[in-house]
């Protein structure tokens, strides 16, 4: 009890001490003399703290992660390249980056062609706002509240028992053998991507929606006039059209799939062979006393995001100016 009043304690500090250093902010930018650069000083006082909450709270960790990544476990000794070695030569470090990989390779594809196809069929519904709330739901929750749901479908008891599992459930009343899905490779892998398949198809489906909203009438009905079916729609005017939107969904959910961690700590806890960079990271560094290799899997995952975060800006930048 005392735990739970001391962090009550602690929120309630925090909340007024924010609000304190605003006002405070608040009162000097608005006394401040005018014949002293007043408006040079707003700038300062209103974009200086943000930047020094970045400063310390994401530049400096990186800073201090990527020194860490060429250390020995206790962050004293330099031992060079040798943790990025051990990430991609000892079968641990490898587990990590197969299943990251094997993560990117089916989520988003999976992901915006589910959404692509309920956007379509959903579009010119009569309760269409209903359909997206219910597909849309998923998304508006934490990662860690849909893993817990999906833990519930998976529950394995063994047959003779009654089944809480929906999935077991199922199995037993087909007269077979129930499954302990979460502990059986490499399945299981699987069976957590569907979870955030489950998770992002609401939001591709929300995007795609409002892009095929946007094609121009004429456009459409040109291509009525012209004789073409619903496949050709498709394929020739609805996808051509919507493409920038497609990308710019696909590389969204990249870089959520990239550094997935929530879904694969709470339902196996990275064991049983899922763990992917994220957990890793978190466990060597945290966990496993392994300094050095939980820095090294970061600095691997920051430059994996990297590359696809500057390539979505790049698609961003492309959309505004073409709605120019």
């Amino acid at each position: 009890m005392e735990n739970w009043e001391s962090k009550l304690t602690m929120l309630v500090v925090g909340i007024v001490a924010f609000f304190v250093v605003a006002a405070a902010i608040m009162f000097i930018v608005d006394n401040w003399p005018k014949r002293l650069f007043r408006d040079r000083a707003q700038i300062v006082w209103f974009i200086g703290p943000p930047l020094a909450l970045v400063t310390f709270g994401l530049v400096y960790p990186a800073i201090r992660t990527t020194m860490l990544s060429f250390k020995d476990p206790n962050g004293e000794a330099w031992v060079g390249l040798d943790n990025y070695k051990w990430v991609v030569t000892d079968p641990d470090g490898l587990l990590n980056l197969r299943n990251t990989a094997i993560w990117v390779l089916f989520t988003p594809i999976i992901s915006v062609a589910i959404g692509l196809v309920y956007a379509l069929l959903i579009d010119k519904m009569k309760r269409e706002a209903v359909a997206k709330i219910f597909i849309f739901l998923p998304m508006a929750i934490s990662g860690v509240a849909a893993a817990i749901i999906w833990r519930f479908v998976f529950a394995y008891k063994a047959t003779r028992f009654e089944q809480i599992g929906l999935l077991n459930a199922i199995v037993k009343k087909l007269g077979l053998e129930t499954q302990q899905w979460l502990l059986n490779p490499p399945w299981n892998t699987f069976l957590l991507i569907m979870v955030m398949i489950w998770v992002q198809v609401g939001f591709a489906m929300v995007v795609l929606s409002a892009a095929i909203k946007g094609i121009p009438n004429d456009m459409i009905e040109a291509a009525r006039l012209d004789g073409v079916n619903a496949w050709q729609m498709f394929w020739k005017v609805t996808l051509p059209t919507i493409r920038p939107t497609v990308v710019v969904v696909f590389t969204t959910i990249t870089i959520g799939v990239l550094k997935v961690f929530d879904i694969v700590r709470t339902m196996t806890g990275g064991n049983y062979d899922t763990s992917v960079i994220a957990n890793g990271m978190y466990f060597y560094s945290f966990s496993g006393n392994q300094q050095g290799w939980g820095s090294a899997l970061a600095v691997v995952l920051f430059v994996l995001v990297t590359p696809v975060v500057f390539y979505q800006v790049r698609q961003l930048r492309r959309q505004k100016l073409e709605a120019r």
